[in-house]
């Protein structure tokens, strides 16, 4: 079974999907025009990327939306093994999804707003779940620097379970001095390729992570080797990355471009759409919980390098000079960081030395 068979088994085809966000950039890009009316413009080379920039006047406008996907289920799931909610950790899962999508473009975050849609309005008076959400949200909206501005709470009746929530969001960003926009076009030939780790698995692979612990006896109660149930292992929440980027900013490092690596894992380091080769020539460890799911689910390296962000969540491209310089902020700030690589000229791939894995532009089609 190849990566897309496997991952359309478990409820998500990318040649789908991608193909339906194709066509939803070709027609959102007929609308940016309209900006001129009020003095401003779009940034065309942010069409495609994580966040939309706007130019307006002395500073640009970023603005992402975003959500967690399927997480809460295995929190839910989870409650009664472990004694609590857990949405305070997947609250910041959805909250980092949001702002890691938001930094890529250089931007710093401003204010973020929620979206808790649920199938019927009791829910909510589950107080311990309830709060655990909401303080949840506000603590990594502080950790991230961004106000917390508002939302929505819909309740659903009759599109999402009575038990059940979606949980996303939006953000918007500033990017001043203007200088510090981060687009496809400053990446070059010879940058350095400085891996941010990752905690697990974040919230991408959380339909194909399901599937597995439905086909294990245990389930989620499943130990791993480090003694943990793979169900709380997989709650682990993501790192959010903006205090790393906005360090790097202020330290004036000269970043050429960003990426946040989760749908379609590595092959994200290719989301630039010039022709350029990505070499990586050290890997990072992979987090015992991806390390489970690839054995237990028999998992090949190249498919789960082209799933799962495998030990890395974020990538930064800059002059190599400055790369141990980032390395050495990204550890201030509490996360690992690694140089992994370096980009070169050739056709448009990723190329994992150590792993033996090459994809190429063909694997990843979305813009």
């Amino acid at each position: 079974m190849d990566k897309q068979d496997r991952y359309a088994s478990a409820g998500v085809d990318y040649d789908v999907l991608d193909r339906v966000k194709r066509l939803a950039l070709a027609e959102a890009g007929r609308t940016g025009g309209l900006l001129s009316r009020l003095g401003m413009s779009e940034i065309p080379e942010s069409r495609g990327e994580t966040a939309y920039v706007v130019d307006a006047g002395d500073h640009y406008i970023a603005t992402v939306l975003e959500c967690l996907g399927t997480k809460s289920l295995v929190a839910d799931a989870m409650r009664p093994h472990l004694g609590r909610s857990s949405y305070d950790r997947i609250a910041q899962d959805a909250v980092a999804a949001i702002v890691n999508d938001l930094v890529a473009v250089g931007a710093t975050p401003l204010v973020v707003h929620a979206y808790f849609a649920v199938g019927a309005s009791e829910w909510f008076a589950d107080e311990e779940r309830a709060s655990d959400l909401v303080r949840g949200w506000a603590r990594a909206c502080l950790e991230a620097g961004a106000s917390w501005g508002g939302g929505e709470s819909p309740a659903l009746g009759g599109i999402i379970r009575t038990d059940a929530i979606d949980l996303a969001g939006s953000a918007v960003g500033i990017v001043r001095p203007k200088s510090r926009l981060v687009t496809s076009d400053k990446l070059r030939e010879g940058d350095a390729i400085v891996l941010l780790a990752s905690t697990g698995i974040h919230t991408n692979g959380l339909s194909l992570a399901r599937k597995l612990a439905a086909e294990l006896p245990d389930g989620y109660l499943t130990p791993m080797e480090d003694g943990r149930y793979f169900g709380d292992a997989l709650l682990d929440p993501a790192p959010l990355y903006s205090r790393v980027v906005e360090g790097a900013q202020q330290a004036g490092l000269e970043i050429h471009y960003m990426v946040h690596i989760t749908g379609h894992g590595w092959r994200k380091l290719m989301r630039a759409p010039q022709d350029l080769t990505y070499l990586l020539e050290e890997v990072p460890t992979v987090p015992p919980v991806l390390e489970f799911i690839c054995r237990e689910g028999r998992i090949p390296e190249a498919e789960a390098y082209a799933l799962f962000n495998m030990g890395a969540g974020f990538a930064i491209f800059l002059p190599p000079a400055q790369a141990d310089e980032l390395v050495r902020l990204a550890s201030q700030q509490g996360v690992d960081a690694l140089v992994a690589g370096r980009v070169i000229e050739g056709p448009r791939r990723v190329v994992i030395q150590p792993k033996g894995i090459e994809y190429s532009a063909e694997d990843l089609r979305i813009r």
